[in-house]
């Protein structure tokens, strides 16, 4: 069947040299062109593919189900307090050894 052209959506893609030819020989292999082939492929592709909201609700629950699961780390206040304090003394450090030098 012949698409039209007028619901279609013309556009390009850059596929390598042995994928090109690959897909060239199964497609004339199964009498279809390599267009059709490439647009089942993402039709499949995309079928596995959560919709919108229900990607992201789950995207969400993952995170909370994970939030806290650390509990080795310190709050973010007490985590930025201490690298600061730790850069600082990097620091003094540095320019003591540059005066000594």
């Amino acid at each position: 069947m012949m698409y039209d052209p007028y619901i279609m959506k013309r556009t390009q893609i850059y596929l390598e040299e042995d994928q090109a030819s690959r897909l060239s020989h199964l497609a004339r292999s199964r009498g279809t062109t390599s267009s059709k082939m490439i647009r089942e492929a993402v039709d499949t592709y995309l079928a596995d593919e959560p919709a919108g909201d229900d990607w992201l609700t789950r995207q969400r629950s993952a995170v909370e189900a994970t939030f806290a699961s650390i509990p080795r780390l310190p709050d973010g206040l007490t985590y930025v307090r201490v690298s600061r304090a730790r850069d600082a003394e990097r620091l003094e450090d540095l320019e003591r050894r540059w005066r000594h030098r």
